[in-house]
């Protein structure tokens, strides 16, 4: 880990400069609140990108592009995860928001309660009351050093109105990456209920071994059946300004449902965000696997440091580039986004809002470059020392 890496040699300047919401919103602090990255773009992508300007290509999306990407999609997930579908059973979207929204849409009645374990990302708690319906909110637990779902929560929320669980896996903010059994186990209780899953797939190339991602639709043709799933290259190859993702549907009604609506609800992918995302899956492995070694060093330099904070604890993220930082020991309370904009230079999101299981936690991207990441651990324990 001690050789310099040419991720190392990217400085907070630089990052400013490229202009990205994460080093622009809160000047003079290190931006560690946005889930995005400070690595730059796979060249590969930067060349597909750059030949269709060339070429002319930023019209609306043409229907050849949408079924490469379709097929490219399919291929990740049968080459990489196991799971073999095929590209008609991929359309895409703006983003995983807008398909969340299309399966609440479609899979829920108005008055129906969304499942949302906890901690969670923060639109998964904001998006259900928007469409009228409400959000039961599910803490997860620690069981041996990992956050997991509380599946006796879970079922009791189905049993309160549930009709979706909405299932982030690889797990955002938990860094969770589940497990065959596990994930078993949740299609049992779904099956049970009745129930419907929304499976929010966007951190799936960036685990860490030994974890693998599995994909939950792929656990069993029960789990198939009741799922509708969502992916994009946007979190592991950076590429979230794009506006392109995937929403894959595993069983028939669902996409004839899609097909019903005349894939309006795909109305808002971006011809560039195509051409990127089929870049990323074609051609950015080679990018990607330098990306998550990097990353793994990260999460192992961000526990290291964080062990000698006092009164501060962290999980090792399998998969991500989040974690939790609890700060629950510590006596801070109230907003820490903002206490430690405010102290300590470094913005990260408040746990508040990633539900009541976070309160005390902030959120704290670590894709960043190493000495970045040294400097603004090193910022939390100066405020917490001064204080």
């Amino acid at each position: 880990m001690s050789h310099p890496h040419a991720f190392d040699e990217i400085t907070e300047l630089d990052l400013r400069a490229a202009g990205s919401v994460k080093w622009t919103m809160f000047p003079d602090t290190i931006g560690a609140f946005v889930a995005e990255m400070d690595f730059g773009v796979a060249p590969a992508i930067t060349e597909s990108i750059d030949e269709s300007l060339k070429a002319g290509l930023t019209g609306y999306l043409p229907q050849h592009l949408a079924v490469e990407l379709q097929e490219a999609t399919a291929r990740r997930y049968g080459e990489h995860h196991g799971w073999h579908i095929t590209g008609d059973q991929v359309r895409l979207v703006a983003d995983v928001i807008v398909a969340l929204e299309f399966t609440i849409k479609n899979f829920t009645s108005p008055d129906a309660a969304i499942i949302v374990p906890t901690p969670a990302y923060m639109p998964f708690l904001s998006v259900p009351p928007r469409l009228g319906r409400r959000v039961v909110e599910v803490p997860s637990i620690q069981v041996g050093g990992r956050w997991v779902m509380d599946l006796d929560g879970v079922a009791a929320a189905f049993a309160n109105g549930g009709e979706l669980l909405v299932l982030c896996n690889p797990h955002n903010p938990l860094g969770t990456v589940a497990t065959r059994d596990e994930l078993v186990a949740i299609a049992d209780i779904v099956a049970d209920a009745g129930g419907r899953v929304f499976s929010d797939e966007i951190h799936a190339p960036l685990v860490y071994a030994p974890a693998s991602h599995i994909p939950y639709a792929s656990v069993s043709p029960v789990a198939a059946g009741h799922t509708v799933t969502a992916a994009s290259a946007s979190k592991a190859w950076n590429l979230a300004g794009l506006k392109c993702a995937q929403i894959i549907f595993s069983d028939a009604a669902s996409l004839e449902l899609w097909e019903a609506d005349g894939g309006w609800t795909g109305h808002g992918t971006s011809t560039t965000g195509a051409i990127a995302n089929l870049a990323a899956y074609t051609s950015g492995g080679a990018w990607l696997d330098e990306v998550v070694s990097y990353l793994d060093g990260n999460r192992r330099l961000l526990v290291e440091l964080v062990e000698k904070l006092p009164g501060v604890q962290v999980t090792m993220p399998g998969g991500t580039y989040i974690a939790l930082l609890d700060f629950r020991e510590s006596g801070l309370t109230g907003d820490l986004g903002l206490w430690f904009r405010e102290h300590a230079g470094v913005a990260m999101t408040d746990g508040a809002a990633c539900g009541e299981a976070a309160i005390g936690f902030t959120r704290f991207v670590f894709a960043t470059p190493r000495p970045i990441l040294r400097e603004a651990v090193e910022r939390i324990g100066r405020a917490l020392r001064e204080r």
